[in-house]
């Protein structure tokens, strides 16, 4: 019975592929059972660039994971992101057929459905059809229109979409790696999950998630996702620019960044130096940490400026718009000190790191409870939510003694559309995750 609560979100990110175990305490918070991190070899700014080395990374933190906690993995939830990620806000109506009829899911799906038949360019699809706001007969800012009496049933709509190659290969790997594909996540969506609380979704705020090859945006306002985008540059991008800044070789730019980096250079004093042993022999070289700071800084700012410039497209300067909460930083790139003060700067806007402890269990490895693994957090989180509902599902049965639900019952098996109407609605992604499933095995 405790192998069905047990979840695993896979990360799969351009510097490196966490494989996550958990399941539920009896608190109802996450217990990390067992953890898997690999460097990731055939990831290119969040997109598959080399199916072979990625199968083997994934199959090392999935072992990884295994002996950790001592379970065994068939199925994961696995987050996708990359620059080919773009999102769209979008308007569309039915016209129903009786107006004396109550609105039920019937009508949302074939509204929702004909989003998912807006033509896109060559190569894309739709991920995510993640409804807005509803509007009945002209009624504005409604919530829930189910129950609800009306003629004209409309919707804004924000679609998130992607390339289906990319996916398909993601997907790929997964399968070759020997585990089933249980679902699919957009990053931003899974790190907000695990960082952000109720009322500052509730109040705006905006999710910036900084990682190896990306940097993953995702605004939240009244409860609703409003606007996610993907910019291409993170951590990585800041580490050549010091392996090139500095001559010297990758793995000494990456410790020099984490170790004695800043994105802020007023407060390091000219005469700050740090030695970097030579190479074969040479002699050691002597870095400045001022012009470390200096090469850090002008990539922050540029990231920064990148994201605000997407936080001002969706609005936040209107009063309506307004993100009360300001910014929360995750993902690797969080950890950069100064990093909050600068975006504070350049923004205006709050700002605070953003760490996934307020879901995990008290007794959790202090390491977890890090920016950096955020979206595996999220994504072990979404799995479970989803067992949850699905078991719920399946165990709403007709009470026998209630002779009118018993009547009722009788009365949905001969009317196909009811039936229709109280089946549970499959979700976007869970029939993009088939089709994906499909695909993969027709491939074969």
């Amino acid at each position: 019975m405790e192998k069905e609560h047990i979840a695993v979100g896979l990360d799969i990110g351009t510097t490196k592929i966490v494989a996550m175990i958990g399941r539920k305490n009896e608190f109802g918070k996450l217990e990390i059972l067992g953890i898997g991190k690999t460097k990731s070899l055939g990831v290119h700014r969040g997109v598959v660039n080399n199916i072979t080395q990625t199968i083997q990374s994934i199959q090392l933190a999935i072992k990884e994971a295994e002996e950790n906690s001592g379970k065994e993995v068939s199925a994961v939830t696995v987050g996708i992101a990359g620059q080919h990620i773009r999102s769209l806000q979008h308007s569309d109506y039915i016209t129903r057929k009786n107006a004396d009829e109550v609105i039920d899911e019937l009508d949302i799906n074939t509204l929702c459905d004909q989003v998912h038949k807006l033509v896109m360019l060559p190569g894309e699809e739709i991920i995510h059809v993640l409804p807005q706001e509803y509007k009945v007969d002209g009624q504005a800012e409604i919530k829930e229109p189910i129950g609800m009496y009306g003629g004209r049933l409309e919707a804004n709509f924000h679609v998130v979409v992607g390339q289906i190659s990319s996916i398909r290969n993601i997907g790929r790997c997964i399968k070759s790696a020997g585990l089933e594909l249980n679902a699919v996540t957009l990053e931003p969506l899974a790190s907000a999950n695990a960082v952000l609380s109720q009322e500052e979704k509730e109040a705006g705020v905006a999710l910036i998630d900084i990682g190896g090859g990306t940097t993953d945006l995702a605004i939240f306002k009244d409860g609703i996702i409003r606007h996610t985008a993907v910019i291409p540059f993170g951590g990585n991008i800041i580490t050549e620019d010091i392996k090139d800044g500095c001559s010297i070789i990758e793995k000494q730019a990456e410790l020099l960044k984490i170790k004695f980096g800043s994105a802020w250079p007023g407060e390091n004093k000219e005469n700050e130096i740090v030695s970097i042993p030579g190479l074969r022999g040479r002699e050691p070289k002597e870095i400045s940490l001022k012009n470390l700071a200096k090469i850090i800084h002008y990539r922050a700012v540029e990231i920064i400026e990148q994201v605000f410039l997407e936080i001002k497209n969706y609005g936040h300067e209107e009063k309506r718009k307004k993100l009360i909460a300001g910014i929360v930083l995750t993902g690797g790139g969080a950890q950069l000190k100064h990093l909050k003060q600068l975006v504070e700067y350049i923004t205006g806007m709050d700002t605070r790191v953003g760490y996934p402890n307020e879901h995990l269990a008290g007794d959790t490895n202090k390491e977890i409870a890090s920016p950096i693994y955020a979206t595996a957090v999220g994504l072990v989180m979404n799995s479970l939510e989803k067992q949850a509902q699905r078991e719920k599902e399946a165990n709403e049965e007709v009470p026998e003694d209630n002779e009118i639900e018993v009547k009722k019952a009788e009365e949905l098996k001969e009317d196909k559309k009811e039936t229709e109407i109280h089946k549970p609605r499959k979700s976007f992604m869970e029939k993009f995750v088939d089709k994906l499933k499909d695909f993969l095995d027709d491939a074969e």
